[in-house]
């Protein structure tokens, strides 16, 4: 990160104002079973950052205070943590939604197999990463076996009902580029996607999110390895889009790191940029009173709102 740091600038990005909270985005730990290139987080198997039980419960009281629709649940691969599945029970108690992003592989680790039934039985939105639908590609930028693997994971969760219509098992995949491009059209790509999964591996599923890669972390040190950061930056700065400033994820959503801070996104996490530029914890914060609070923005904003644009929740105009 700090390599990476002093390269994001505060720079002209627009001012954008939060409205109504909506969604607790959680990141329960940078430890995961992959560590592939293209992460913003540098998320791998030797992190040892991880959300104590302590943090866990004042998640939940923020829920219980704030009333939101949605928790989502992000790291690292957030099922390592071990109070993972009881977040997410205490969670849907509440009558909150809960999203998973999961990476697929570790529904193969060891300790792991029941993974999948405990997920449907919730039941928990997944979000899942998937590259590509061609194998080289994906074992290129996440690592030799991480394609058959997530494919066999994939399998696992449509015969769960996951992906199925009228099941109520939400699965969508997310899709980004290979390097320091925009991503296609998120519709035309996501037809693409659907008949090919289907095809050759007999794989459904609800929607394809695509999301631009951002400039920090793990490819943002690539990207400055290969002469490539400042060349990326400025196709952002070009693609920018007015429009998407209304949609864009931080509006309506809040980031907490593993320690209990919070962030107006998962991206600004990264950097440690804190929430609205004030440093807060979760114990601080008041739901009501962050609408109409200004957002802590620097260039890397412009991965949000290049093209399509870009969120947790796919292209904002697609």
């Amino acid at each position: 990160m700090h390599a990476i740091l002093p390269l994001i600038q505060s720079g002209d990005f627009p001012a954008i104002i939060r409205g109504k909270l909506d969604t607790v985005q959680v990141n329960l730990g940078y430890r995961c079973n992959q560590a592939c290139l293209h992460c913003h987080v540098n998320a791998g198997p030797k992190r040892k950052e991880m959300m104590s039980g302590e943090t866990v419960d004042q998640v939940l009281e923020l829920l219980r205070r704030a009333e939101v629709a949605g928790l989502d649940l992000t790291g690292g691969a957030p099922e390592m943590n071990r109070h993972f599945r009881y977040l997410v029970e205490a969670a849907r108690e509440l009558g909150v939604r809960v999203i998973d992003r999961c990476n697929l592989t570790i529904l193969e680790e060891p300790g792991y197999e029941d993974l999948a039934d405990f997920l449907a039985g919730q039941p928990v939105e997944i979000i899942a990463s998937l590259p590509c639908y061609l194998e080289d590609n994906v074992d290129r930028q996440r690592g030799n076996g991480v394609f058959a693997a997530s494919i066999r994971a994939l399998g696992k969760l449509n015969r769960l009902g996951y992906g199925q219509g009228g099941s109520g098992l939400i699965l969508n995949l997310v899709y980004n580029p290979q390097g320091p491009t925009l991503p296609p059209a998120q519709d035309q790509l996501e037809a693409v996607y659907r008949r090919e999964l289907k095809a050759r591996y007999d794989i459904v599923f609800n929607r394809l999110y695509a999301l631009a890669n951002m400039p920090i972390q793990r490819f943002g040190s690539t990207l400055v390895s290969n002469g490539a950061f400042e060349p990326y930056m400025r196709l952002l700065k070009s693609a920018h889009r007015d429009e998407n400033l209304e949609n864009v994820m931080c509006r309506s959503l809040i980031s907490i790191d593993w320690q209990g801070y919070v962030h107006d996104c998962d991206f600004n996490q990264m950097l440690g940029l804190a929430l609205g530029g004030r440093r807060r914890h979760i114990t601080e914060i008041d739901a009501t009173a962050l609408t109409g609070e200004a957002i802590a923005t620097a260039d890397h904003c412009y991965g949000c709102t290049a093209g399509c644009g870009s969120s947790c929740g796919g292209a904002l105009n697609p």
